[in-house]
């Protein structure tokens, strides 16, 4: 069996977007809204990580400087900006 030729094949039609349409609005990504919090001065917060278990080994000192947040390295703040693009 031979193919039909192109002109004959069924285009897609590209559609054409409506007047007054605009752009699709930029989603929060929802599990990084949750784990950080913007500063009034715009910069990020963080909690600090290795709080869940195994907290025996661990000093009381190391563990009570855990309890407090602080705030998300320059390096990786393109990438957490990213996530949350609405805050």
């Amino acid at each position: 069996p031979q193919c039909p030729p192109r002109s004959l094949k069924s285009k897609k039609k590209k559609k054409k977007p409506r007047k007054g349409q605009i752009m699709p609005k930029l989603k929060t990504n929802r599990g990084a809204a949750k784990r950080f919090k913007v500063t009034g001065s715009g910069k990020i917060k963080r909690n600090n990580s290795h709080r869940r278990h195994i907290l025996t080994k661990k000093t009381t000192k190391h563990k009570r400087e855990m309890r407090h947040s602080s705030l998300v390295s320059d390096a990786d703040l393109p990438l957490v900006r990213r996530l949350l693009p609405n805050r």
